[in-house]
């Protein structure tokens, strides 16, 4: 089912964990609602700017996110059909700055924008990050940016950019 121009629900919900655990993640008739909010208001026109968007994770079930998270107690946008984790590929490289860059300076409204790894540490933003995690909430979108990074202990951390343009 096409919920914008360019993106599918399929898209937007498939999950090779899910489908290796046997995990249903369907989102119920609201959640549909939201990914085609996501779709239509942010993924669909920051892909008419940048081109082709690859999305590698999206909406998951409360039982798939605690098969990715470890944890039962934990709520993600993911899991209220908000959010996606993307990656832009430009001649067979990927190029994760260009959707950053797109979104900011294209003013697209967006809940949360989380550059994700890449080599970023505690003090260093990274060039490439391995992907973006972005969100869409229909109530209140706070434009927050963030920038993941791992810690000593490998636990995952956010802090804000150090040298993105904001």
């Amino acid at each position: 089912m096409k919920i914008s121009k360019n993106f599918t629900l399929h898209e937007l919900t498939h999950s090779n964990t899910a489908k290796r655990l046997g995990i249903n993640n369907t989102p119920n008739k609201e959640g549909v609602h939201r990914l085609r909010i996501l779709a239509t208001t942010l993924l669909q026109p920051l892909r008419e700017i940048v081109g082709a968007i690859r999305v590698t994770s999206g909406y998951r079930s409360a039982e798939l996110n605690k098969a990715i998270t470890g944890r039962s107690d934990y709520i993600s946008q993911h899991t209220k059909c908000e959010a996606v984790d993307i990656q832009h590929f430009r001649r067979g490289k990927m190029d994760n700055m260009k959707i950053f860059d797109a979104i900011i300076n294209h003013a697209l409204e967006f809940d949360q924008l989380i550059l994700e790894f890449g080599g970023a540490t505690a003090e260093k933003d990274s060039d490439c990050p391995d992907w973006i995690h972005l969100s869409y909430s229909i109530n209140h979108n706070r434009r927050q940016i963030l920038v993941a990074y791992k810690d000593s202990n490998n636990k995952t951390k956010y802090r804000q950019p150090n040298n993105y343009f904001c």
